[in-house]
Order: C-alpha cells, then structure tokens, then sequence
C-alpha cells in the first residue's frame, strides 16, 4: 500500500527533492504525474480542503497567466481553470492520512506524517 500521495512534476527539482525526502524516510508514496494525470475538479476541492488553501492559493502565477487564468476568477472557475491547466497548480503537493502540503521548500512534506 502507497503511502500517501504525491503530486509530481518530474521536470520540477523541488518536487524530485520532495520525493527524495519521503523516499529517505522510507516511505513509498504513489507518484501522480499530474502534468499526464491531472486531478479533476473534485479530487481539487478535496485537496484544498486537505490543504487549508484556496484555488488562489495555489495556483503559479507565471503559468496561470501564460494559460489565460483570469486570477481573480470565482474559486469555482479557478478549480476549473486548474484541472483544465494542471501546469498551473503549484507543485509538489503530498496528501497523506486525510491532510496535504505544498512541498516548499521540500521539507515541508515531512511535517505531516
């Protein structure tokens, strides 16, 4: 069984370090390319409520603007926007045990396990 959940770029080198860490520690999280695999607005919501944050919150303004995001769209239309533009949503994220974490800096995915 996975032990929890990460939301990976590969291409990214925080999210390498992310899963260096976890992998460090001995864990074997599932590894979500979200870039090829990307949550669909409900699984979204689910991760922001396990992240305590909004769509805003989330999202990387260089590429949200390259994709034509309009930042100060409803959190509705920002979740949508997200799951129709994965490259947008910051990265890495880890979800485990029903909470999450933006992993930045990378270190920030060991504080929930």
């Amino acid at each position: 069984m996975a032990d929890g959940i990460l939301y990976h770029n590969p291409r990214c080198s925080k999210s390498r370090q992310a899963l260096e860490l976890l992998q460090a520690k001995g864990l074997s999280p599932q590894v979500v390319d979200y870039l090829k695999t990307p949550p669909d607005a409900a699984m979204l919501k689910t991760l922001l409520g396990q992240l305590g944050l909004s769509a805003k919150d989330v999202l990387r303004r260089k590429e949200a603007a390259e994709a034509g995001i309009d930042m100060n769209a409803s959190e509705t239309a920002l979740i949508t926007a997200l799951a129709e533009h994965p490259i947008a949503l910051e990265r890495p994220i880890f979800a485990h045990k029903g909470k999450a974490v933006v992993g930045r800096p990378p270190e920030k995915v060991l504080e929930i396990l």
